[in-house]
């Protein structure tokens, strides 16, 4: 079903041509896999692929490649077809619309009506690649599929848009760094918003407020994971958001946020505590920023994620620190539930070669029983080593 109703002027983020280089190297992926049309319905490939940008990711839709394409397909929901029109940079025709009888009314489904598009354009003997292990492509949508096409070849496309998105163009950078000044930002909001006394959910208020004002230059969005609040004996735990709880003095407390400039992400973390610091709690952020650096200095074109993991890895070895978490993955375009590519990772073992322009977060979270302290940085891979996208102190924040 394709809306003739709709006359709306486009509001591309990129030029036509970085659209098209996206796609071809998208393709040329695909051929090498022997793909034949790709059906990709992670929300952050969709954006990456068309422009396409709203918050109807809760509903079946998808980006559809074929290998020899000059476009993708755009495929939503008709409510939701307006937002495609202003967005994406497809032609009209391109933007693919199912009908609201769809919605909710199993065993009737939205890849009913994909099926059926398949099956017009004779696309249905195909070899097609779905993303089985992507956000929202649900066990449903892979039975419909499965049921509906008995003559393709279904098979797991192995992140094949998320690799494709792993090095960064100019474009991308220039947001990145914009969305690091509004991270910057709302830290300092958070370090002066900590206080003993304070509601932990009135500084996420003031952090937030900081996230969507931006800066006089950008404004901000939502970010693709809340801001992380961990608090006193929280901080030996990972990915706790604030409560109504007040802080303590005498409690270490971690902020990890992220400001974002058109949906890209440029994360960061840090540890402020309030009142007298223990030594340990000291010793502890020396070492896991003594680790950092390590790892930073490592991160160069050429080399690999496990080279930089080793080197982070050797600097907690010297201090007999044990941690088994990975400590960095790629960054970039997110939506929600999370910021991570879900390509790269700075752990042991990870050969992804570094290139120019691969962007990654490392985050050094530091559990010790009932206690922890963490530092993270956005990195981007440079040609002769790497930057860090944010500007703000690493050390422990002692109020």
């Amino acid at each position: 079903m394709v809306l003739e109703s709709y006359f709306l002027t486009t509001d591309m983020l990129f030029t036509k041509e970085e659209y098209k280089q996206r796609l071809k190297k998208v393709q040329k992926s695909m051929q090498e896999k022997g793909i034949e049309l790709l059906i990709s319905q992670d929300t952050n490939n969709i954006n990456y692929l068309t422009g396409y940008d709203a918050w109807s990711f809760y509903y079946a839709q998808c980006a559809i490649v074929h290998v020899n394409s000059e476009e993708p397909l755009c495929f939503v929901r008709a409510q939701d077809a307006g937002g495609a029109y202003i967005k994406t940079y497809l032609k009209k025709e391109n933007i693919i619309v199912y009908e609201e009888k769809y919605i909710h009314t199993w065993p009737i489904h939205p890849y009913d009506a994909l099926i059926d598009l398949i099956k017009k354009k004779n696309w249905d003997k195909l070899k097609i690649g779905v993303e089985m292990d992507s956000h929202y492509f649900t066990a449903y949508c892979y039975e419909k599929l499965k049921q509906g096409l008995p003559n393709a070849k279904i098979i797991d496309c192995e992140r094949l848009v998320n690799w494709a998105r792993l090095v960064k163009s100019e474009a991308e950078i220039n947001l990145m760094k914009g969305a690091a000044k509004i991270s910057e930002k709302a830290m300092k909001v958070a370090m002066e918003t900590i206080n003993p006394g304070i509601r932990q959910c009135d500084a996420v208020a003031e952090i937030q407020r900081a996230l969507f004002r931006g800066t006089p230059e950008i404004g901000g969005e939502y970010a693709s994971i809340a801001t992380l609040l961990p608090t006193g004996q929280g901080t030996s735990a990972s990915h706790l958001t604030a409560t109504d709880e007040k802080f303590v003095e005498g409690e270490a407390t971690i902020i990890e946020l992220s400001g974002v400039n058109k949906r890209y992400h440029s994360p960061m973390a840090r540890t402020v505590l309030l009142g007298k610091p223990e030594q340990k709690k000291i010793d502890a952020m020396k070492a896991t920023n003594e680790a950092l650096n390590a790892g930073i200095e490592a991160t160069k074109p050429g080399n690999t994620a496990d080279d930089v993991a080793k080197k982070f890895w050797g600097v907690l070895d010297k201090y007999n620190i044990k941690k088994e978490s990975r400590t960095g993955y790629s960054i970039g375009i997110g939506y929600p539930p999370d910021w991570g590519e879900h390509t790269l990772n700075i752990y042991k073992g990870d050969m992804t070669v570094l290139q120019p322009n691969v962007c990654f977060h490392m985050i050094a979270v530091m559990q010790f029983g009932d206690w922890g302290v963490e530092a993270s940085e956005s990195i981007r891979v440079t040609e002769k080593g790497s930057e860090l996208f944010c500007n703000f102190s690493r050390e422990l924040h002692i109020k």
